[in-house]
């Protein structure tokens, strides 16, 4: 039989989507609610597994940690893209990593949702109401406002035809912008100086990479307008944190609306969490039940598949 360790499920998601029963004949699981407090801990608890089921980019697979598991033959992430795992060492190991599909449409939807929360003062009001108050913020319309997608790949795409649907203006800028894809869409490709000028809301689509690390900092910020709201729902340092937390305080911009931090979980003392231009989600933009439902189902396909031998989802 196989131990398998389920890692930072904070939902408690892994028992209510997986039935248990069907696969403790082959796998022995040990779930694990609750992120680790260091590495040194993380070693200590997963020492004894040779499977790791873990979400993509939550406790990072560092080199020292997998030294660390004399066990361990597989990880199965979610996503077939995870740069928290050390890939060269775990192949040195010889540990094989599968991923999973995943839906991209979650991402989409929870940009939007921190749009309009932003635009209608959603927490302000639905604050209000719990106190007593009624109708104590003025909002603003989308139509006609000038969207400005930070990247125009699949989930870019999405949220530039929810965009088209309000009757928005939208432009995009990327170092790698497919500019007849953009023209299919009805998007105007600028650039990044006269996207970061001219809109009205701004939001972030990228893979982190070396060259997107600190994209927008105070400088970017400088030339945005007071009235813009900046959103970000694709990695955390893709934004300098310092420098936004100054922008907020200074009201540089309008706010903010974030699902991504250097630094998950958010500390709970961060100063983010105490400004009231910002509107913040715990990094909820995949955790669906249909992401989860496959993300866990394809986990355990593929480490079926490693045990026969016939390895699935490979992530090189």
């Amino acid at each position: 039989m196989i131990k398998v360790a389920v890692l930072d499920d904070y939902q408690n998601a892994f028992q209510q989507i997986v039935e248990i029963e069907k696969h403790k004949d082959k796998f022995d699981f040990k779930v694990f609610n609750e992120p680790f407090v260091d590495e040194k801990e993380a070693a200590v608890e997963l020492e004894d597994f040779e499977a790791l089921f873990i979400m993509r980019e939550r406790t990072p697979i560092t080199a020292n940690l997998i030294e660390s598991l004399p066990k361990l033959k597989y990880i199965m992430t979610s996503g077939m893209r995870n740069n928290a795992i050390n890939l060269d060492v775990a192949k040195k190991k010889n540990i094989i990593v599968c991923g999973t599909e995943i839906n991209t449409n979650p991402a989409a939807e929870i940009t939007w949702a921190l749009i309009l929360g932003l635009y209608r003062n959603m927490k302000q009001e639905i604050d209000n109401m719990f106190q007593g108050y009624w109708q104590t913020t003025i909002g603003f319309e989308l139509k006609g406002k000038m969207l400005g997608l930070i990247g125009l790949g699949k989930i870019g795409t999405q949220v530039a035809k929810v965009a088209k649907a309000f009757g928005m203006e939208v432009c995009a800028w990327s170092e790698n912008l497919n500019l007849s894809h953009a023209n299919e869409l009805g998007v105007l490709p600028m650039s990044k100086e006269d996207l970061l000028k001219n809109s009205d809301i701004i939001s972030i689509h990228l893979v982190l990479g070396e060259r997107y690390k600190n994209l927008i900092t105070k400088k970017e910020i400088e030339m945005m307008k007071k009235t813009t709201f900046l959103i970000n729902t694709s990695r955390g340092p893709i934004i300098n944190e310092n420098d936004l937390v100054e922008a907020l305080k200074d009201e540089k911009i309008a706010g903010v609306g974030l699902d991504v931090y250097d630094k998950e979980p958010l500390p709970q003392d961060h100063k983010l969490r105490f400004l009231p231009n910002a509107l913040l989600l715990p990094h909820i933009g995949y955790v669906t039940a249909e992401n989860y439902s496959k993300f866990y189902s394809q986990m355990i396909e593929n480490l079926e598949g490693c045990i026969k031998n016939k390895p699935i989802r490979i992530i090189s």
